[in-house]
């Protein structure tokens, strides 16, 4: 059995083989090549035929009622990219236009020259097209199937080598770009990562801020080769592995031709040198120790809120600049306060005869113990504003939300005789009232 990529689908023969015409098709403008194929009737129908689900990324421009007439029958197969409008180059361009091509725009569109969010995408993009293009197999192999033909014969969009390496290795030798590219990119300074901390809070601390003072570990430059990572006294040589390069090259042999694959040293890390690592860091030029920080939280903070301190991450290498570190806010609950946003919440309770005739109560509040005013005929669930006592807003402390108290009116189960008989007497004198507001 053989396969026979067609179109964006892999095709299986037992046997008998379609005759297939192929018609390349590229549109001004138009960033996709296509394909025209033209399958005629097989020779044995009762072979293994191709099922509908064998194409289930292909449209079929004729009906069914109509395609037993015909002896064959068209589709069309639409490639995702144009390689040769993605580097600039016409269909006939030679390995030279193509190379220089991709040197010019790999220069524009490099991410440490070109901070735009796309810049790194569309550096990736040049790559895998230059790397399509440069090679004879794979150019003839996508000039005739685009690149459905790469997937069919075992070359995924996924195989490409790191865009970076690619990068590097073309423009090994000639002076790099503004530090960019060959030894000068290998050993350019790597930043440190950032650093976590866990910071826990009560309630009031939350609301008003609070100084801290934390203790974190982190990773900072090694005293001993200060930062080296090599043993002191000991001079580096070029690496054995590499030769010095910081790239080493594999090679794998398939029936389509020899492919190579541009990588970074593992043994030198793509430095191009070795040396006898320090004996307090083991080469990695920095050693983890805990530091004390004096922090300061600021007023408003709540639960998933983050604090950054610039510089106090861990170390760069090779003069790279420290991370930050990040202190990450988790606030206590209160037992009888509870916080929406600016705003605190507080349910009270009177009685039935304090919401009739109106009481003064004390309530609780971040600042301390407070009257609050209950008006004379408080209806439950009456919901009361106590302006200015929320939470401050985050870097305006001037400002802040509001205490909103609930109130829940308490209506006893059970009343005694004396209870009751004022009871009676107040719900006589309100049908008295009603009954003469009635005439």
């Amino acid at each position: 059995m053989a396969i026979i990529p067609c179109g964006s689908t892999s095709v299986a023969q037992w046997g008998i083989r379609p005759q297939c015409a192929f018609r390349t098709c590229v549109a001004d403008k138009i960033p996709t090549s296509s394909a025209t194929i033209k399958l005629s009737s097989l020779s044995a129908p009762s072979s293994s035929l191709f099922s509908k689900s064998s194409f289930h990324l292909l449209s079929y421009p004729w009906s069914s009622k109509t395609s037993h007439r015909r002896r064959g029958a068209h589709f069309t197969v639409r490639a995702d990219a144009d390689f040769y409008s993605i580097l600039g180059v016409s269909r006939n361009a030679s390995k030279s236009e193509i190379k220089s091509a991709y040197r010019k725009l790999a220069r524009s569109y490099h991410p440490d020259v070109n901070k735009e969010p796309n810049a790194e995408q569309k550096f990736k993009d040049i790559s895998n097209a230059y790397e399509v293009l440069s090679d004879d197999e794979k150019r003839s192999l996508y000039d005739r199937y685009g690149e459905a033909g790469l997937k069919g014969a075992g070359m995924g969009m996924g195989d490409f080598s790191n865009p970076f390496d690619l990068f590097e290795s073309l423009f090994e030798g000639m002076g790099g770009m503004g530090g960019m590219g060959g030894r000068a990119s290998r050993n350019r300074a790597v930043d440190g990562q950032d650093e976590y901390y866990n910071l826990v809070l009560n309630f009031k601390e939350a609301i008003f801020g609070v100084e801290k003072e934390i203790e974190i570990s982190r990773l900072e430059i090694c005293g001993t080769c200060s930062g080296s990572g090599a043993k002191p006294g000991t001079q580096p040589s070029k690496c054995s592995t590499c030769g010095g390069q910081g790239q080493v090259v594999s090679s794998a042999r398939t029936p389509l031709g020899v492919f190579q694959q541009v990588m970074t040293c593992s043994s030198c890390g793509g430095t191009g040198e070795t040396s006898t690592p320090c004996n307090t860091c083991s080469g990695d030029a920095r050693v983890r120790r805990t530091k004390r920080i004096s922090l300061k939280v600021p007023a408003g903070v709540d639960s998933g809120s983050r604090l950054r301190v610039r510089n106090e991450g861990n170390a760069g290498r090779r003069g790279g600049s420290p991370g930050d570190l990040f202190v990450i806010i988790e606030v206590m609950p209160d037992p009888v306060l509870r916080r929406d946003d600016t705003n605190i919440l507080y349910t009270c309770k009177v009685s039935y005869i304090d919401a009739i005739l109106g009481t003064t109560i004390k309530v609780p509040t971040v600042d301390g113990m407070v009257d609050l005013k209950i008006p004379a005929g408080t209806q439950p669930n009456t919901t009361l504003v106590m302006a200015k006592k929320g939470v401050p807003l985050l870097n305006k402390s001037n400002m802040r939300g509001d205490q909103l108290v609930r109130v829940q009116v308490e209506i006893p189960k059970r009343l005694n005789a004396d209870e009751r008989k004022l009871i009676e007497e107040l719900a006589d004198l309100s049908k008295s009232k009603t009954a003469s507001s009635r005439r």
